[in-house]
């Protein structure tokens, strides 16, 4: 046997191992059971994968992105193969890792039912404890439509592979870009095949190494994403390397289910979206609409304060103008179709940025009036399948807070630095000081409007802008906008998960397509430049997270009852309604609640609605003139005087405490 040279990485150390040939992965990591899998020439590999002259080693340990990703796609085939054991009639679709889990789509005769997850659950305990080896072999196209004869939609995705693949939902898990395998599961003891599947891997060693899993829900799904093709009914669950991380990760989502905001926005009387309207279109009840223009109102002072000047567009107009923007048909599919009239087609506007170029475009402007920023609350209209629609966060028609700024390109950068400045600290003031920054950038293919040097001075000047902020920054190749890179701002919520908040968007494009001009301080005519900004995204989105964010219990600046009078008697609503009408002459939301419930409920009632202070009030605060606070953690402070207490009411709101 001849020996071959390899390389071990392990994070910056670096060892040269001289080792036999036919020697796998597994033996330069034996004993560690961390290690579940091995990164190869680049390349991820079981650890059975048999080394060669040069190869480079990086082991890949349980808890690590990619240990996770195969920790769970071992996860779906035990699923998949537990399935096929309890319903023989079941065809397999796929099965790729997710976020935080895995799903497997299968075509069976009916839904599967939650008491169908619980023995399913049951089975793949079963198989995880029988210690099945994850066998990986290669195939050819021929042999493997023999071999999977009997399941329709392995069939099909044999012999899709490359773009093919990675375009269909899932698929690239299934057969990638490079040889065909399929994985064999083994009887850890007579080696006989249990169950296979079409899959490019890799894998767990064995089931063994599946340390904790629960299966979470089931839900249809289309073939390969795609609504033309037949319904399946997919499998969600969750996988990880210790029962605690397992029980952690179920408690979070318990914690996250509780903020729900669909939920919260039904027990708090908020919002609701009617059947009657149609998925993705909300309406705001009287208290969401307070919370919703105290929003507004405080950003509106902002933008003031910043010399925004406030304008305002229609919701249709012509096809020609989404023609010009570059929005037909680059933006085509996320847009209503259009609606004839008078022998035009209009559209629902999907975004405001045309109808602001037109503004812009109205009249003659001078290098003076830059850097003009136009700002608007203006409603839109997007067509999201209805997959994809969720609540508020994921909606059909939307309200966005919209800027467009349009400068020199000498104002460029410090503008950038101010936008950047101004959106973290206005999100700062509704509550949400985690962040993180994204760079969307421009990749290969060729959606993209305008030449590779103007991306790239418009690239970086938004990075530059990002550094100075002192903030991660994470790359996102490819996710762009057509007409420019974009920096978006992603924050934390109170349980850490991470929205996507702001975007600050460079276009160099569509001054050029409206022909946008303006005459400079040597009388010659200039393009502007023109950043998009968007603070809250959409309204309606960043009340959904600020809901969750404070689950349901907002800050009293934004609570759509700041206090709610309790009487200890029927006597003392007077009283309290008295209280109640100065508090309001005071620009403070205060109602009494002088229904027949006992006191107690009135409080339970409060507590429920998640008021942020109850204002009692009996025989001995009447005489005195004074009122009793309690405070939502149940502490109670008596006998402030009513003045004292309206004060105290004003600081908290004032100080958006």
């Amino acid at each position: 046997m001849t020996d071959v040279r390899v390389i071990i990485r392990r994070d910056s150390e670096r060892e040269e191992r001289v080792v036999t040939t036919g020697t796998t992965a597994a033996a330069l990591f034996e004993g560690d059971r961390t290690v579940v899998a091995a990164r190869v020439a680049g390349e991820l590999r079981d650890l059975t994968h048999p080394l060669a002259d040069g190869d480079e080693v990086e082991p890949v340990l349980l808890g690590s992105d990619d240990g996770l990703d195969i920790l769970r796609h071992s996860t779906a085939h035990v699923m998949a193969q537990a399935v096929q054991e309890l319903f023989p009639e079941a065809k397999l679709g796929i099965g790729p890792p997710i976020k935080d889990g895995f799903y497997y789509d299968f075509d069976v005769d009916q839904p599967f039912h939650p008491d169908d997850l619980k023995r399913i659950e049951k089975k793949m305990q079963e198989i995880v404890k029988r210690g099945q080896r994850f066998s990986r072999r290669v195939t050819t196209d021929d042999d493997a439509r023999e071999e999977l004869a009997g399941e329709p939609y392995k069939l099909e995705l044999i012999g899709l592979k490359g773009a093919a693949a990675d375009a269909a939902e899932g698929a690239s898990a299934e057969v990638g870009s490079g040889e065909l395998t399929i994985y064999d599961n083994l009887d850890a003891k007579t080696g006989e095949l249990c169950w296979k599947d079409l899959c490019r891997g890799p894998h767990l060693p064995t089931t063994r190494l599946i340390p904790a899993f629960k299966l979470m829900r089931s839900a249809a799904a289309y073939w390969r994403g795609s609504e033309k093709n037949k319904q399946l009914q997919r499998i969600y669950g969750t996988a990880w390397p210790t029962k605690d991380e397992l029980k952690a990760h179920l408690e979070f989502l318990a914690e996250a289910e509780k903020r729900d905001h669909r939920k919260l926005g039904a027990e708090l009387d908020l919002f609701s979206i009617p059947e009657e309207l149609g998925s993705g279109l909300a309406v705001f009840h009287p208290k969401g609409g307070i919370v919703r223009r105290v929003m507004e109102d405080y950003s509106r002072r902002r933008h003031e304060e910043a010399d925004y000047d406030f304008v305002n567009t229609p919701h249709i107009s012509k096809k020609g103008l989404f023609e010009t923007s570059g929005h037909l048909p680059n933006y085509a599919e996320s847009m209503f179709p259009p609606m004839e009239f008078e022998g035009q087609d209009y559209y629902l506007k999907a975004m405001n940025c045309p109808m602001h170029n037109l503004v812009f475009r109205s009249r003659g402007r001078s290098y003076r009036e830059l850097p003009l920023r136009m700002f608007e609350f203006g409603t839109v209209y997007r067509y999201e399948k209805s997959g994809v629609v969720h609540g508020l966060t994921r909606a059909r028609g939307f309200t966005q807070d919209d800027s467009h700024i349009y400068c020199t390109k000498e104002q460029m950068a410090d503008e950038l630095d101010g936008l950047l400045t101004f959106v973290l600290n206005l999100l700062r003031d509704y509550g949400l000081t985690d962040f993180e920054l994204e760079l969307s950038t421009r990749d290969e293919s060729d959606k993209f409007m305008g030449e590779p040097a103007e991306w790239e001075e418009a690239t970086e000047a938004l990075r530059q802008a990002a550094d100075k902020q002192g903030l991660p920054l994470v790359p996102d190749p490819g996710g762009a906008a057509y007409y420019g890179p974009k920096i978006s701002v992603q924050a934390k919520d109170a349980i850490g998960r991470s929205w996507q908040m702001s975007t600050i968007q460079v276009d160099f494009q569509q001054p050029k397509r409206f022909e946008l001009e303006y005459t400079a301080a040597d009388g010659s005519r200039q393009t502007p430049v023109m950043i998009h900004r968007a603070l809250f995204g959409s309204i309606e989105r960043f009340f959904a997270v600020l809901l969750e964010h404070y689950a349901g219990a907002f800050p009293a600046w934004l609570a759509p009852v700041q206090a709610t009078g309790i009487p200890i008697g029927d006597t003392h609503v007077p009283y309290l309604e008295a209280f109640a009408a100065e508090a309001k002459r005071q620009g403070l939301r205060v109602e009494v609640d002088s229904s027949s419930d006992r006191m107690q409920k009135k409080i339970r009632n409060a507590q429920k609605s998640k008021v942020p202070f109850m204002i009692i009030a009996g025989d001995d605060d009447v005489a005195a003139g004074a009122v009793s606070f309690r405070y939502r953690d149940g502490s109670q402070k008596n006998g402030v005087a009513r003045e004292d207490a309206l004060a105290e009411l004003r600081a908290a709101v004032e100080q958006r405490a």
